[in-house]
């Protein structure tokens, strides 16, 4: 039951992106969230020092770019007054476990709400100035990552599946690097909700590089609309269907 006199900070400006559509009707929405670090970054870190556990201020404190720690900082504030209003609980007393790995049974799994026994499942992803969080009643995986150079996008091989290395070596130089991005959050958010992330090889599954994402069986992967210079994913798995199983 939520505790409506549970009291939240203030925010840093959060943009709603969601709910992403459901996979022909087969899947319940997923929440997914944007957070640009650019704003109100005094706010954030005033926050940072009031909400952040000691192991996320201290991660915080090892990043030496300033842009990326104040990424860092927006990511998991927001994620904490998010999750913080869906449990009824403060930002700051929010608690995390994770679950079981698929590939090995130790506890390095998904991150999830610690002890609260709701069927809430989230995921959190930065890069450059954006973060995205995603929410779903089932397993849910998110990516946003700053589109690269060709020159990185050239290096592709072994990475991706091999249609995707194709595809990538079909495409003009110019649309190289949209495309690599494309099939990189795709293919990290589908991980991150299996719970293995780069623990499974992403050249194993093919989730395409074009302009629609091919869906694992059980899993419905979708591109989310972000600002120019960068890529988002997210992967949610079918509430009636049964999700891959990592091989």
């Amino acid at each position: 039951m939520v505790n409506s006199t549970a009291r939240q900070p203030r925010t840093p400006r959060i943009l709603r992106l969601g709910p992403a559509a459901p996979a022909r009707g087969r899947t319940r929405p997923v929440d997914v969230w944007l957070a640009d670090a650019t704003r109100q970054p005094d706010l954030v870190e005033d926050l940072g020092r009031r909400v952040l556990d000691a192991a996320e201020r201290d991660r915080a404190d090892t990043l030496l770019r300033p842009a990326d720690r104040r990424c860092y900082l927006t990511a998991h504030v927001a994620l904490r007054v998010l999750l913080g209003a869906r449990l009824g609980v403060a930002a700051d007393r929010v608690r995390f476990r994770r679950e079981p790995c698929p590939c090995c049974g130790e506890p390095h799994g998904r991150p999830a709400p610690a002890g609260t026994g709701v069927p809430l499942h989230f995921s959190l992803s930065h890069s450059g100035d954006l973060a995205l969080i995603a929410f779903a009643s089932t397993p849910v995986g998110i990516d946003v990552q700053t589109v690269g150079t060709v020159a990185a996008a050239d290096e592709h091989e072994g990475v991706l599946h091999p249609r995707e290395e194709d595809e990538l070596d079909a495409c003009a130089a110019a649309d190289r690097p949209a495309a690599f991005a494309r099939a990189w959050v795709r293919k990290e958010a589908y991980l991150k909700g299996l719970g293995t992330g780069l623990a499974r090889s992403p050249s194993l599954d093919y989730l395409g590089s074009g302009a629609a994402a091919a869906g694992p069986p059980g899993w419905h992967i979708e591109d989310l609309a972000v600002p120019d210079g960068y890529a988002g994913a997210v992967a949610l798995r079918e509430e009636t269907g049964r999700a891959a199983r990592p091989a």
